[in-house]
């Protein structure tokens, strides 16, 4: 049986089509747009610890993480929670 992995972020989960194209999609975006590879790591972190984080999808607004966390003008979608 296979397991949903509760706490895990796409790269981890063996979800490589869909992560594949996220790094695509990231990697066309406007620098001016993306943050730095530090604050995105940072971020990643905080999602993988949060709750509401379950096989690379934020529950909270329904994204994938690595794709959100990516965007400068972004933010954690718990507003009573948030962690960045």
């Amino acid at each position: 049986m296979i397991q949903e992995c509760k706490k895990c972020l796409l790269y981890e989960s063996a979800e490589g089509d869909i992560l594949n194209d996220i790094k695509e999609k990231i990697a066309k975006l406007p620098e001016k747009d993306k943050v730095s590879e530090t604050v995105y790591q940072n971020r990643l972190e905080f999602c993988k610890n949060c709750d509401n984080l379950i096989s690379g999808v934020c529950m909270k607004c329904g994204c994938y993480v690595e794709f959100r966390a990516a965007f400068k003008k972004q933010k954690c979608p718990d507003v009573k929670g948030r962690k960045w």
